[in-house]
């Protein structure tokens, strides 16, 4: 058994992960993001994929980027065709 270093839960399928050279262990996804995902540095959100950077600063999206004065940060592409 290992005990989530979030909620403090012994649990027999508790898992690590391991992260620039530090092992940590927890019981579930929730514990792992509320540890390990970083926050919107906007809306305050925990950013669970890729996010958007700008200015050395992590955005949950590009509105929020652009929320923040990035310019040229897009969720998608735009052509004469429509979004892709």
């Amino acid at each position: 058994m290992a005990t989530c270093e979030v909620c403090g839960n012994d649990y027999d399928m508790a898992f690590e992960v391991h992260s620039q050279g530090a092992v940590h262990v927890f019981d579930s996804f929730e514990c792992a993001i509320t540890r390990m995902a970083p926050v919107c540095e906007h809306c305050g959100c925990r950013i669970v994929g890729h996010g958007a950077e700008y200015d050395g600063r992590w955005f949950c999206c590009a509105h929020c980027a652009r929320e923040e004065g990035a310019t040229r940060i897009t969720d998608r592409e735009v052509t004469t065709a429509g979004m892709r």
